[in-house]
């Protein structure tokens, strides 16, 4: 007789162990027959049964085999209780393809959600939730409500990013800050800061700086930074409540229509500034000028044409070109209104 107490494992599975051994030694059988050679009760009956069934070692037979699908969904029935032991390889192959089976279609229904949603989300989301965001503002004064609506927008983020940073970190932590870089660069998203020039110099933010720039980060540095101010695909703006008292929280401003007017003032911002490691020598750099490089320079902030700025200094149009493009060069600018207004801020054109 096996009861649960026998062997030196867990009874339950001894019980089972033996009731197979003992139908793979008689290859088919009639499974009422062993369970009362080894006097297992009635409900020691039905657990190893349906246990054996469902790890396919035994298969219901009559007259002719069940099929694997019809014993799994249960509509086979047989007139006896006559069973076949299956080799232990071959259930185990058969049990790992039924759950690459379910897998499969596992996978088909959560391709089928996917499809239904990215449908739903282009079609109604985008252009009824972002419409109806149009003017919606939300007031954050929780710090960690602040971080997570960072966050928030940081994984939703897929195109450009855009920051003022007045001072240091502060509260904020370095290394999750480059993490948030690390995310968004990986994902395409052009990752802007702008820096007071002043605070530059400490050596722990000089060297945060360094860090940023190496994932990638377009820092550029200014003389004054007006306030804290995030943008994030020209869809979400993060400013300070009261710009002079930003521990006092935050404005999550969205859609485009409320952010447009920070962006613009963030491109100013950009314009002006100088970039990150051009400091030394765009501030150095106008003593050198000649005076036709200051003469284009003060034409150029004026918003001169080339051609008209060639025939002032009696030079060929290729001629000014070239110096222009060389000034922009050390001046760090990209285009020529930044080289213009550049210029003026470092006192090139005094």
């Amino acid at each position: 007789m096996v009861t649960a107490g026998d062997g030196i494992g867990d009874g339950a599975t001894d019980v089972l162990l033996a009731v197979y051994q003992e139908l793979r030694r008689r290859g088919v059988s009639d499974f009422e027959e062993v369970r009362r050679e080894l006097g297992l009760a009635a409900e020691e009956y039905e657990r190893c049964r349906g246990e054996l069934l469902t790890l396919g070692l035994i298969v219901p037979t009559g007259q002719a085999h069940a099929t694997v699908t019809a014993v799994r969904d249960g509509s086979w029935r047989s007139e006896t209780d006559t069973v076949a032991a299956i080799d232990p390889e071959i259930a185990l192959l058969r049990l790992l393809e039924r759950e690459r089976e379910r897998l499969r279609e596992h996978l088909a229904e959560a391709d089928e959600a996917y499809s239904t949603l990215e449908i739903l989300a282009g079609s109604y989301l985008r252009a009824e939730a972002l419409a109806r965001a149009e003017a919606h503002v939300e007031a954050l004064t929780d710090y960690r409500r602040i971080q997570q609506a960072i966050e928030d927008i940081t994984d939703v983020m897929q195109e450009s990013s855009a920051a003022l940073h007045p001072g240091t970190p502060g509260r904020q932590n370095p290394e999750r800050m480059l993490d948030r870089d690390r995310r968004q660069i990986a994902n395409g998203v052009r990752v802007r800061a702008i820096y007071g020039r002043q605070e530059a110099t400490d050596p722990q933010m000089e060297k945060f700086l360094g860090q940023r720039a190496e994932l990638g980060v377009e820092i550029r540095l200014a003389p004054v930074v007006p306030m804290n101010l995030i943008i994030a695909d020209q869809q979400f703006a993060l400013v300070p409540i009261r710009p002079e008292e930003p521990g006092e929280g935050a404005i999550l401003a969205r859609g485009s229509a409320l952010v447009r007017p920070y962006l613009s003032l963030y491109e100013h911002c950009w314009h002006t500034a100088t970039p990150y490691g051009n400091e030394a020598a765009a501030e150095t750099g106008g003593d050198g000028l000649s005076e036709q490089q200051r003469a284009a320079l003060h034409m150029l902030a004026s918003g001169m044409k080339d051609e008209r700025i060639a025939r002032t200094l009696g030079v060929s149009l290729r001629t000014v070109s070239r110096m222009i493009s060389e000034l922009m060069q050390e001046l760090g600018a990209t285009s020529r209104f930044e080289a213009g207004a550049r210029a003026v801020r470092l006192g090139w054109l005094d």
